[in-house]
């Protein structure tokens, strides 16, 4: 307790990172340990450490005759995991004076990181800890903890593919025929950010007997994989229902607005843990079980780049080329020139005559009437506006299929 009295403070406080204290793979995470003393205090080490880990876990029950058995499932995927030494334990004392006293460290990320997440059944978590050893005294300790968003950009092929999907299904009740109820959706893409609209265009097509109510909403889906084993859990994040559709009716969403709320981005990369989305228009009939289609989402973080941006950029690269579009082509076209105002008479009468024997020399082998003459400069055919080549009347045209 004696040396308790003489730490006034020992923290850890984070450079902040590039965004805020946010970070990501592979960036540089720095830092320093304060300590602050209000006496001479003997220092046996000190050292520093950056963790990453993600955990699954959860227990299931079962009854075996009067009892209950738990069985656990427990998983790691460690990330992070890298330690500092700012004072060495080299078996001697260092004596720090009455004061603050500031050490720092720098830890580089790995490259390959998995978003912080934090769920029911598990989590991914980032943090750096600090360690002060003294001689005759428990270790005192200090944590931090950092988050880490890895990037998703959905400015990729595979996420602005538009996504679409036809379901149908036979209403049922008690054992007779209703009719068929059918749903067709679509979205522009599969990659979104948190704040985008996903404009929804959706036909429902309700053959059946009874009145149906066609919904949408945004699924989230946390799965954790332990010991071969799988847990899942499902929430809607968002929602949006449509206009009743009588028997026999048809309704088209043409563009039905669902904004994205403020949610974490997907984990793909994870080994026990994924965070996926999924758009589900469903539609509710009575009397059986609802019509559900399923559209993969996937949230990112990086937004949609402006189309206007790309295409000014490319177009300004091809203003000149494409100058001639704005040209006005006149109503009545003027005829070629002359050959003769291009080519005199003495550059034809050079390119047709011939050549020498004595100029081929041994470049070119066999008889001379084998030789191609190459001329440059054909004189183009007669102007004429009148088609020497009109399309008869008489003339039956073929039959693709003969």
């Amino acid at each position: 307790m004696q040396h308790l009295g003489k730490i006034r403070s020992f923290a850890l406080e984070l450079a902040g990172g590039p965004a805020q204290g946010v970070y990501r793979g592979g960036e540089l995470l720095s830092g320093q340990v304060v300590l602050e003393l209000s006496k001479v205090l003997k220092v046996g080490a000190l050292e520093v450490c950056a963790r990453g880990l993600a955990t699954a876990h959860w227990l299931e029950s079962r009854s075996v005759g009067m009892n209950t058995v738990y069985s656990d499932y427990t998983a790691y995927e460690p990330y992070l995991r890298s330690r500092y030494q700012l004072i060495r334990d080299n078996g001697e004392v260092t004596v720090l004076q009455a004061g603050k006293h500031e050490f720092p460290f720098t830890f580089q990320l790995p490259e390959t990181l998995a978003t912080s997440f934090e769920g029911r059944h598990g989590n991914v978590r980032y943090w750096v800890k600090a360690r002060l050893h003294r001689p005759w005294s428990v270790v005192k300790k200090a944590k931090k903890e950092f988050t880490v968003i890895e990037p998703i950009d959905i400015n990729t092929p595979a996420l602005l593919a538009p996504q679409a999907g036809v379901k149908e299904k036979l209403a049922r009740a008690w054992y007779c025929n209703r009719g068929q109820v059918s749903v067709s959706a679509k979205i522009d893409r599969k990659g979104y950010t948190p704040g985008e609209v996903i404009p929804i265009f959706a036909e429902i097509d309700n053959c059946s007997t009874r009145t149906v109510v066609p919904k949408a909403a945004i699924i989230q889906t946390q799965t954790f994989i332990a010991r071969g084993a799988k847990k899942q859990k499902k929430s809607v994040v968002a929602s949006i229902a449509g206009d009743s559709i009588a028997a026999g009716k048809r309704e088209v969403w043409h563009g039905r607005a669902l904004k994205i709320p403020p949610v974490g981005p997907s984990i793909l990369q994870c080994r026990i843990i994924r965070v996926e989305y999924a758009l589900k228009v469903c539609v509710d009939i009575p009397g059986t079980s609802k019509l559900l289609l399923e559209l993969p989402l996937v949230i990112g973080t990086i937004p949609l780049h402006p189309f206007g941006s790309r295409t000014s950029s490319i177009s300004s690269q091809y203003s000149v080329n494409l100058d001639w579009l704005r040209m006005v082509i006149p109503e009545e076209p003027e005829a070629p020139p002359e050959y003769s105002s291009v080519v005199s008479s003495e550059e034809s009468a050079q390119n047709l005559s011939p050549p020498c024997q004595g100029e081929l020399g041994n470049g070119l082998e066999g008889p001379f009437f084998a030789y191609i003459q190459e001329f440059r400069y054909r004189p183009p055919p007669l102007y004429s506006e009148v088609d020497p080549n009109p399309t008869s009347d008489s003339i039956r045209p073929r039959c693709m299929t003969c």
